[in-house]
């Protein structure tokens, strides 16, 4: 869909008097640093050229119009600023309206409401993190229409705010910080403990980045996503009894191996050995794409979906057989779940000249498994949330 096209949708919608801006927000993936994120580790996203477009004009009351071309079953969602309550039948709406509600509690004027057409090209539940997405598409939309001076980094905490206190889903900073702080052909080292970070280059020389959706929904809020926090939770106190840690991240593997019969709970001790091991292979991931090693990048990739499936159980069978079925054809380098698991996508590296026999290879053991086919997508390594100024095109 193109910017015109857009454009004529919104003044179909609300009407041919506003001059709305555009802006856009990436959603992201995840080359490696699963489930590490909440656990003071260190997590390895990277934004991705789809994401959430956000055309916006300011009203001259208080009201606030929220459309959506990805629910336009659910028509127009209307709301006063005076009462940006949860509501469950508002649905995906609440993720502007937390991000609205936050940014007015943390003393950031929104002087009017605003009419907002919300067009997103990532997948509903496909972990590609669209509901960041649409809180950081949010958040620039407000900085842009009421020339608010934000930190980009404040800005990223409110979106992680959004989640935890608004929508009650307690999930760390990851996929805003990915959203809110990508750039072009660049990952993101990210220490979710101090929120330090630095850019990596992602220079896969005749290789190329393909998601693959297992097409199995996900639902984060109602995952077992909170369960394993809390698991990991129980192992934390437990090491804290002996240990002086404020997280699982403060472990390297060989003091977790020396102290894990603290974790009295076998299931949590394989969640934060999980933990553990997934830190330790991002910073080795960093390493090994600095000194161009991508095969040595695509063997922690792999390792990364084993302790996933075996330690932290968040994989199923639908990203296990993408997995296991990748790693044995020609031109594969690495494969692994991306996002937190329970459905969703997969990432693959893959030889350029190898990609369609791939596509062609997976989706027929695939279908044949679950009887129905994945789905494929090849996108860029992208900037992150801004408003969009020149012209452009879906």
């Amino acid at each position: 869909m193109t910017q015109p096209d857009l454009l004529q949708t919104y003044h179909d919608i609300f009407g041919k008097d506003s001059n709305p801006r555009t802006f856009f927000a990436p959603g992201r993936i995840n080359l490696i640093g699963e489930h590490t994120d909440y656990n003071g580790g260190h997590v390895f996203p990277a934004a991705i050229s789809m994401g959430t477009y956000a055309l916006a004009a300011r009203r001259s009351d208080r009201q606030l119009r929220f459309y959506s071309l990805n629910f336009p079953d659910q028509g127009i969602i209307e709301c006063g600023l005076d009462d940006l309550s949860y509501q469950a039948a508002h649905g995906w709406a609440n993720y502007p309206k937390g991000m609205i509600q936050t940014f007015i509690d943390n003393g950031f004027p929104v002087a009017s409401g605003m009419d907002i057409l919300f067009y997103g090209d990532i997948p509903n539940g496909a972990g590609l993190s669209s509901s960041a997405s649409i809180e950081m598409a949010t958040g620039v939309v407000l900085e842009g229409l009421f020339e608010l001076t934000i930190d980009r980094l404040q800005m990223i905490q409110l979106g992680q705010q959004v989640e935890n206190r608004y929508i009650g889903v307690n999930s760390g900073i990851m996929d805003q910080f990915a959203i809110g702080k990508g750039k072009k052909d660049f990952a993101l080292l990210l220490d979710c403990n101090t929120l330090e970070f630095k850019y990596a280059p992602v220079e896969l020389n005749g290789y190329d980045i393909v998601i693959i959706n297992s097409n199995k929904q996900r639902t984060l809020a109602s995952s077992k996503y909170n369960e394993r926090r809390a698991e990991c939770e129980a192992a934390l106190s437990d090491l804290q009894t002996e240990l002086s840690i404020s997280s699982l991240g403060d472990l390297t593997a060989d003091e977790f191996e020396a102290a894990k019969h603290l974790i009295r709970d076998d299931t949590n001790r394989k969640r934060a050995k999980h933990a553990v091991y997934e830190n330790e292979r991002t910073l080795q991931a960093l390493r090994e794409l600095e000194r161009g090693n991508i095969e040595g990048f695509g063997k922690l990739m792999n390792a990364s979906h084993v302790s996933l499936r075996d330690d932290y159980e968040v994989t199923g069978a639908e990203l296990d057989l993408i997995a296991e079925t990748a790693w044995q054809q020609p031109g594969v380098i690495g494969a692994r779940m991306t996002g937190a698991g329970f459905g969703g996508c997969a990432i693959a590296i893959v030889e350029r000249t190898q990609i369609e026999q791939f596509k062609e290879k997976l989706t027929a053991v695939y279908t044949d498994a679950f009887g129905y086919p994945p789905a494929f997508y090849e996108t860029k390594i992208s900037d992150g949330a801004k408003e969009l100024i020149e012209e452009w095109q879906l």
